[in-house]
């Protein structure tokens, strides 16, 4: 059957149950019960510490079709996940769901587990490299799921599923299990995607590269959390963990689209005194956020947050009172980790408090403006960062859906045409985000705004700015392009594409020809 975008998302999937579907991003209202805590009573004689790998893995309760966590805030430089993952292979366990918040190419090693049966479901907001292409290729035994960053909290908060062990990645720990991201060789910063795991997994190991005497004076998830501690030699390799620095843009067509971006900000009315922000990591993100600086500078204008995954450029605007906080949920550079460990109003936070849908209050809830990317865009605004044009997975969510959802004015900036691509389309390859929730396309051959926000095409009307209706970009991108060639699907759903109230917006099919 079609849902209401149109997409053919069938009741019932094998190796995933039954489905609820996507009725809008604002149709489920009712919260949900929060699973009960289970606590694994520690005897005073008792010790966490353990420095042998393979004798913690003998007493932890390890057995075939459990769900395995960990946490991205290592990155591309992750090694806990491949050495937690080789053990269970190597003992034969089977059947194992991993989930994990992320998944990057220094996991090529899962590749041979989910071709072996070891590794049967995922979990994650967003998946690339080998692992990505295998699922795309139908490899994995049972769809991935792809959740939000908020819907994975949302998700283990709820019991919808249960982690039977979590394992942490923890740049700094005491013996008891008082862990933080900003100490230690592999530093990170915040550690926002693991406290779901801590709180709420039935079994906790905290695995360090820094053991420090007890008790470790910064501590951002407590030693209550926490059954195990490992140490280890290395976490991870930190040139893979963070950027020294995040750079701006220095192409000319992204510059100008940063420029047209900040322009329209600045004309919305959003840009004032109080205003909340987020941008991420990428170059036109970042060339978007040093153009709202200047003119913030110029206009004495003092917001009161910006949020998200936290770089340099916002630590920057921070630290010239262009805002009063910064809510952190991973940091993106070494000054933000930097700034994580010394600036009071640089608050970490967790995912549920960043996103989740069915707690008391999420941050993204207060956000005015966002500045998100896009791999496709439909001419209904709904947005691809799931799948590229080819139909292979090289993403995800992430906190895409979440902070469109939550903030007062949601704005995608691309380049019209890449490497012959257009990033408009008829119809996307994969609805990440829906288009009702995303209100402007900002190209550098024009703006288009959404036809739902009826305020904004009111104010803009005798804008100088290049207002056009998306149908016009996207007939501008087919002069550039010509005609596109369809991605041909089989039947068999590799992914299954949740949205943060966990209903299911679309799926991701096998590709005829990988």
């Amino acid at each position: 059957m079609k849902n209401i975008l149109g997409r053919d998302v069938p009741e019932f999937i094998e190796g995933y149950g039954k489905v609820k579907q996507y009725e809008g991003y604002l149709s489920n209202k009712s919260g949900s019960v929060k699973k009960d805590f289970y606590f694994k009573k520690l005897m005073k004689e008792e010790s966490k510490l353990y420095k042998d790998f393979e004798k913690l893995m003998d007493v932890l309760p390890l057995k075939d079709g459990m769900v395995v966590s960990f946490h991205h805030h290592l990155r591309n430089g992750d090694y806990v996940l491949n050495m937690v993952m080789e053990e269970i292979y190597k003992r034969g366990y089977k059947d194992i769901t991993l989930a994990a918040s992320s998944i990057f190419p220094c996991h090529k090693n899962l590749v041979k587990m989910i071709e072996n049966k070891v590794i049967t479901q995922i979990y994650s907001a967003y998946i690339s490299g080998p692992v990505a292409e295998a699922i795309s290729d139908g490899k994995l035994n049972k769809p991935a799921i792809m959740h939000t960053h908020g819907g994975r909290a949302r998700i283990f908060e709820s019991g919808e599923r249960n982690i039977d062990i979590a394992f942490i990645a923890a740049p700094t720990s005491d013996e008891y299990g008082n862990i933080n991201g900003v100490d230690g060789k592999s530093a990170c910063g915040a550690l926002g995607y693991a406290h779901t795991d801590a709180e709420l997994s039935n079994v906790v190991v905290a695995i360090t590269d820094n053991l420090v005497q007890y008790p470790n004076t910064t501590i951002e998830i407590n030693q209550t959390k926490i059954d195990y501690v490992l140490v280890v030699e290395e976490i991870g390799n930190p040139k893979g963990i963070v950027s020294g620095t995040t750079q701006i843009t220095k192409n000319p067509i992204g510059l100008k689209v940063a420029d047209l971006t900040a322009k329209f900000i600045e004309e919305s009315g959003y840009l004032k005194n109080g205003m909340s922000f987020q941008t991420g990591a990428g170059g036109i993100s970042l060339a978007v956020a040093a153009q709202l600086k200047n003119i913030m500078k110029l206009k004495e204008i003092c917001g009161s947050f910006a949020s998200g995954g936290i770089t340099g450029y916002l630590v920057d605007m921070y630290k010239e009172g262009l805002f009063k906080a910064l809510f952190d949920v991973q940091c993106f550079d070494l000054e933000a980790i930097k700034s994580a460990k010394e600036n009071s109003a640089h608050i970490t936070m967790s995912a549920s408090m960043y996103a989740n849908i069915n707690n008391k209050g999420a941050v993204v809830d207060k956000l005015d403006v966002v500045i998100l990317g896009a791999t496709e865009i439909d001419t209904n605004f709904n947005v691809n960062v799931t799948t590229g044009s080819t139909g292979v997975i090289m993403g995800g969510s992430g906190g895409h859906s979440d902070t469109a959802a939550g903030s007062k004015l949601c704005i995608i900036v691309s380049q019209l045409v890449n490497s012959r691509i257009s990033v408009v389309k008829d119809r996307v390859t994969t609805i990440t985000t829906p288009g009702e929730t995303v209100d402007i396309l900002v190209t550098e051959r024009g703006i288009a705004i959404n036809p739902l926000r009826i305020d904004l095409i009111k104010k803009f009307k005798n804008s100088k700015l290049p207002i056009k209706t998306i149908d016009e970009l996207r007939e501008i991108s087919k002069n550039m392009t010509g005609e596109e060639k369809n991605v041909q699907f089989l039947e068999k759903i590799v992914a299954v594409i949740e949205y943060r109230d966990g209903t299911v917006i679309d799926t991701i099919k096998k590709l005829k020809t990988f």
